[in-house]
C-alpha cells in the first residue's frame, strides 16, 4: 500500500523527459547528435522508472531519496552501468600500488555529455533559480565523490563548468565544439596510424 501511496509516475515521466529534451538540445548545439538522442534512455526501463516514480520529489534526484531509505540506490546501480557519460561507468580495478579502484580516462565526447547532463539537471531541479554558475556550485558540493575520477577527465569537466559560470553558454559551447573537432581529428589520425602499422606487418 505504501508503494502506491507515494506513486508519482506521471510527474517522474515528465521530469525525465524534460531533462532528456534539455540534454538533447545542448548536445545538438555542439554536434553530439547520437548522444543527444540516446541520452538516459535506461531511465524508462522498469528497474529505473519504478524507483523514480516511487521516490519522486521534484527538487532532487529520486536516487538520493532511495539511497536514504534503503542504504543504496538500485536505480543508480542499474543506471551507471549503462550510461557512459557517468564517470562511475569508467571505474575499474587499478594496477597502482596501494589503490584498489581507479577511474579510467573518459573519451572527450562522454565528458561533454556529462557536462550537458549537469546543466540540464540543475535547470530541472533549480527551475527559476538556475544561473550559469549553478552546475559549478553543485559540482563543488560533491567534489569528494570525484576523487575516483580520472584526473584528465576531471580537469576537462571542471574547466567547462568554470567557463560556463564565467562566460555563459554561447562562448562555452563554441569552445566545446572546438575541442570535439580536435578530438575527432586526433582519433582519426590514431586510427589511420594503426591501419598503417597493420599493413606493414
Amino acid at each position: 500500500m505504501g508503494f502506491w501511496k507515494n506513486w508519482k509516475g506521471k510527474e517522474h515521466f515528465r521530469t525525465i523527459t524534460y531533462h532528456r529534451k534539455l540534454v538533447r538540445q545542448n548536445c545538438f548545439r555542439v554536434g553530439l547528435y547520437r548522444q543527444g538522442l540516446m541520452h538516459d534512455l535506461s531511465k524508462y526501463s522498469p528497474t529505473e522508472f519504478l524507483v523514480g516514480a516511487r521516490y519522486f520529489q521534484g527538487d532532487r534526484s529520486p536516487n538520493n531519496a532511495e539511497r536514504e531509505a534503503k542504504g543504496y540506490s538500485s536505480s543508480w546501480l542499474h543506471h551507471k552501468g549503462r550510461n557512459k557519460h557517468h564517470f562511475e561507468y569508467w571505474i575499474d580495478y587499478t594496477l597502482k600500488p596501494g589503490e584498489i579502484l581507479g577511474g579510467m580516462k573518459m573519451p572527450v565526447h562522454f565528458v561533454v555529455e556529462m557536462f550537458m547532463d549537469r546543466i540540464a539537471a540543475c535547470k530541472v531541479y533549480q527551475k527559476e533559480n538556475y544561473t550559469d554558475a549553478s552546475p559549478w556550485l553543485y559540482h563543488k558540493q560533491s567534489r569528494r565523490v570525484h576523487t575516483l575520477m580520472h584526473p584528465d577527465s576531471l580537469r576537462l569537466l571542471e574547466r567547462l563548468l568554470k567557463m560556463l559560470a564565467v562566460r555563459g553558454e554561447d562562448e562555452t559551447f563554441a569552445y566545446v565544439r572546438k575541442i570535439l573537432r580536435h578530438d575527432r581529428q586526433q582519433r582519426l589520425r590514431e586510427f589511420l596510424h594503426r591501419n598503417e602499422i597493420r599493413k606493414k606487418r
